[in-house]
């Protein structure tokens, strides 16, 4: 017997984005399938003012507190408050600088925000990320020699979310629908820099992903939805992929994150 799911307050203080936390926060969460996290992000705390404001917010809804702030006197007032209202609190960042003064022997520069500095590689992915979305769904095909990655398949392989998320990461990425009996871009057999990489799934993954597309559209979907016609399709994208010595990843299974994971190593395999 499933046991009822239960509710916490998770609050997340950062002095930054809490990017860094939000992850942290989810990853550890999703450990309990039965307990569900209410999240309370409190990101640019970087004064005593605007910490004392968050600590009134928490009063209210007392929880787990994960902070990443590297100011030492306001990680201080943190533990101190969450000691005295008796809330269990972590330092998210600070083991991790702890083993960089250790290893590099030399501390930490205490700077807040460091990871989001409008340097080279921040543009560098603000750049992959405009051309991700220039090269959405197929569009612009001819320069496609200008992508680091190449991801095909059929609807609702998760080629789009996939490529968003390699953008945010700094890596130029198109993809390209594959269409049953409907012939792949010739640029794209010819383009030597990109990685080309097919994803696919099972007939039943794709058919329930997209049942939920089309639910309450006007025009007949069946075929769109039908097992049997999606099965030819992935046998048509396997058969491409196959004839091409491209690459295959099955996301049936796999999250966006995991399925990113699987084409950077590809990637780093291939280089």
């Amino acid at each position: 017997m499933n046991k009822p799911q239960s509710f916490f307050h998770l609050h997340l203080i950062s002095d930054a984005t809490g990017e860094t936390l939000l992850a942290a926060g989810r990853a550890a969460s999703a450990q309990y399938k039965d307990a569900r996290a209410i999240e309370h992000i409190y990101p640019l705390v970087r004064t005593e003012k605007q910490l004392m404001k968050v600590f009134d917010e928490i009063e209210e809804e007392p929880g787990i507190i994960l902070y990443t702030v590297v100011d030492q006197q306001l990680a201080g007032m943190i533990d101190q408050r969450c000691t005295t209202m008796g809330l269990p609190a972590v330092n998210v960042l600070e083991p991790v600088l702890t083993v960089f003064q250790s290893y590099l022997g030399t501390p930490a520069g205490r700077r807040v925000g460091a990871q989001h500095v409008l340097d080279a590689e921040y543009f560098r992915r603000i750049d992959a990320l405009n051309f991700t979305m220039e090269h959405d769904d197929g569009q612009l095909p001819l320069d496609i020699e200008e992508a680091d990655i190449v991801l095909i398949g059929i609807s609702r392989t998760s080629k789009t979310p996939t490529s968003i998320y390699l953008a945010n990461r700094g890596i130029k990425t198109a993809n390209i629908p594959i269409v049953l009996g409907v012939p792949i871009p010739p640029v794209l057999v010819t383009a030597q820099r990109p990685l080309v990489v097919g994803l696919v799934a099972t007939a039943e993954r794709i058919s329930h992903v997209r049942q939920n597309r089309v639910l309450g559209a006007a025009h007949d979907a069946q075929d769109y939805v039908d097992r049997a016609n999606i099965s030819e399709e992935l046998a048509y994208a396997r058969q491409i992929c196959t004839r091409h010595n491209w690459p295959m990843i099955d996301v049936s299974r796999r999250s966006i994150e995991e399925t990113a994971a699987a084409i950077v190593a590809l990637r780093n395999k291939n280089r």
